[in-house]
């Protein structure tokens, strides 16, 4: 079938909106702040094959590598699944990410016929192992971190598992909260497959999967054409990740031959004994996102889209952790590091169009003891662009969500925010300046176990084209009864009622000489 540009976007447009649909109905019927009001999901409907056929605009470090998580699933199940079915995986060496991101897909069947996956991916607050929130920092291997979910069959004829189910709300301390979670999960896949049901059904099954393939290669060609616009060349950059007061080296260098680009990671870190691994399917989705800020960001996202793209990564390394590494830290902060890493490079190639650095970290805060568990990234400053400043108070990179509204908080968690602003002047000058961080306080009302995971703290984000870093991130404890702590990047401990946490996220790099 040959489609015209303008049936392409119909088709392209039809397509996202059902996983913006998924998105709509996971958020309206979840139990958790977290997913509810902080927006921590993605969704988005694959191809037979288990290649992304379109997502909605959720989050970046989900959607590039779920579909590893459905390849995971066609691998242990085979490529003919029954009708009524869903699978679930969070295991990050079988197309996971780290634990708790589960990972929960759906196949779709028209006359008889597998014609596509829907998938939704949620983070869990809680998904057990040695700290509230399942991030401790002091993990080394990934049992330790929650319970780990190889891709299994969690859902037969409409109910849950009890192989599923039942080892999930044992393991985490928020029971309730994961099976509120997990049935909006469940429905944001029905719905998703009763409307590509009726997409499809309106087309025709041939028809369907003719336009299918023909997105597939509508969005390969526009990657192609727009990496051909790029000068041909290599190009390396090093950027760090902070541990225990080193810096971890990640180092990628960029060949763009023809119409192909290669990012090649050769020289980084080996893996470290502790949680800032990343697995090959977390840098993969970090290539996907940096190239398409730094080409065209409005080419589909679809497989067809990466099939230029070249991925070498030594296994065993940060960037591509072998079994049984931790690996919490490795999605939410060692993503933003390998992001800015490629952008970097990339910077070589399109000096125009990326931006400099920005906050680099998603500073995660977990809280939380054995009736709570608390999660939320606090927002930094953006890096500033080439032609506009960049902007303050915004998550970045790799993560795209809200952030827990002060009176939720306060209504589902005993603590309570003191103070809540723009940290001013946190942005890298610039002939366009970096955005500005935050500032937030949070007070205990009771007793828990907090745990930090956060970065550029002793790396500040960089400038381009002459312009100054921003600020680096800090985090305080203030006891109750006096004491003032300056916090490591990452770190878990305990805190008393009154007990005090700043968090200072740093602000975006400038671009250009300042005036």
């Amino acid at each position: 079938m040959i489609l015209d540009q303008i049936a392409l976007e119909v088709v392209r447009n039809q397509l996202e909106r059902v996983a913006h649909d998924m998105g709509v109905v996971l958020r309206t019927t979840a139990f958790s702040p977290n997913i509810k009001e902080r927006a921590d999901c993605s969704a988005a409907v694959f191809t037979p094959e288990g290649e992304m056929l379109a997502q909605a605009e959720h989050i970046p470090v989900h959607l590039g590598s779920m579909p590893a998580s459905v390849r995971a699933v066609i691998d242990s199940f085979g490529a003919s699944p029954d009708p009524g079915f869903q699978y679930a995986v969070n295991d990050p060496f079988q197309g996971g990410t780290h634990l708790n991101d589960l990972t929960l897909v759906r196949p779709v069947h028209s006359q008889g016929r597998l014609v596509a996956w829907v998938g939704n991916r949620a983070h869990h607050a809680d998904v057990g192992g040695e700290a509230p929130g399942s991030m401790p920092a002091h993990a080394t291997r990934v049992e330790q971190e929650g319970i780990i979910i190889a891709p299994m069959i969690a859902v037969r004829d409409g109910a849950w598992t009890s192989e599923f189910l039942e080892p999930f709300l044992t393991a985490t301390r928020t029971p309730t909260e994961r099976r509120g979670d997990l049935a909006a999960q469940l429905g944001a896949n029905e719905a998703g497959a009763m409307r590509l049901g009726s997409l499809i059904e309106n087309f025709g099954g041939d028809a369907y999967r003719a336009m299918a393939v023909a997105l597939m290669t509508y969005g390969e060609r526009r990657m192609r054409a727009a990496i051909s616009a790029l000068p041909d060349g290599a190009a390396s950059f090093t950027d760090h990740m902070e541990w225990r007061g080193e810096l971890i080296p990640i180092v990628v260098t960029v060949t763009v031959r023809g119409d192909e680009l290669v990012a090649d990671f050769s020289g980084s870190a080996p893996q470290v004994e502790g949680n800032i691994n990343a697995v090959r399917a977390v840098t993969e989705s970090c290539l996907s996102y940096a190239v398409r800020v730094a080409t065209d960001p409005t080419i589909p996202a679809t497989g067809g889209a990466h099939r230029p793209l070249s991925l070498v990564t030594p296994l065993g390394s940060i960037v591509d952790a072998r079994f049984p590494a931790a690996v919490a830290a490795g999605n939410v902060e060692t993503s933003q590091r390998i992001a800015d890493t490629i952008l970097g490079a990339l910077a070589n190639f399109a000096p125009q169009r990326v931006p400099a650095a920005g906050q680099g970290t998603m500073n995660n805060v977990l809280i939380g003891n054995d009736r709570f568990a608390y999660y939320e990234t606090v927002a930094g400053g953006q890096g500033a662009r080439p032609r506009a400043d960049g902007q303050s108070g915004i998550q970045t990179g790799m993560t795209n969500t809200k952030n827990t509204p002060i009176t939720s908080l306060t209504i589902h968690y005993p603590i309570t925010v003191t103070r809540y602003r723009l940290r001013r002047g946190s942005g890298g000058a610039g002939s366009f300046s970096g955005g500005d961080g935050i500032e937030r306080a949070i007070r205990f009302d009771e007793p828990a176990t907090v745990s930090l995971m956060g970065e550029r703290r002793l790396t500040a984000p960089w400038g381009l084209a002459g312009g100054e870093p921003g600020a680096v991130g800090e985090d305080w404890l203030i006891r109750r009864g006096g004491g003032r702590e300056r916090l490591p990047s990452k770190c878990t401990f305990e805190v008393r009622r009154g007990d005090e946490l700043v968090v200072l996220t740093p602000g975006g790099g400038g671009w250009g000489r300042p005036s």
